[in-house]
């Protein structure tokens, strides 16, 4: 993760390498340097009983590394797999766009940034779930 800017809201709480780091009263922003650093900023994680749909469960693979759970070797087959099923799924072209800026992120170990592409999916996937369910 070299070059990583991490823009924290006041008091928003960051994991870094296992550590929990809250920000102060005012707004910050960090660069973190030191290559795979394991980063998850806590308002974006997905607790294991939320890892409900499809989508939700991609996302938590990728945050198991990005957490240390789960080495980027064990997860990478298991995240590009349910990439590749929200593909045949997801068939609008923004879709399409955000499952491929996804599958380039893992295929080059940037874990955030395939976590990033993939959480833009969860609104679009509420939205089906919830015409379905009707």
């Amino acid at each position: 993760m070299t070059g990583l800017i991490l823009k924290l809201g006041p008091r928003e709480r960051v994991l870094i390498n296992g550590a929990v780091i809250e920000n102060g009263d005012k707004r910050s922003r960090l660069a973190i340097k030191t290559p795979d650093a394991k980063i998850l900023r806590l308002k974006d994680a997905i607790h294991p009983e939320e890892a409900t749909t499809p989508v939700r469960r991609a996302c938590f693979a990728t945050q198991l590394v990005l957490t240390g759970d789960s080495t980027a070797d064990d997860a990478k087959l298991q995240i590009l797999r349910r990439i590749e099923e929200l593909s045949r799924v997801l068939t609008d072209h923004d879709s399409r766009a955000q499952l491929d800026l996804a599958t380039i992120a893992i295929t080059e170990n940037q874990y955030y940034k395939c976590l990033k592409a993939l959480r833009t999916l969860l609104p679009r996937e509420e939205r089906l779930l919830a015409t379905r369910l009707q």
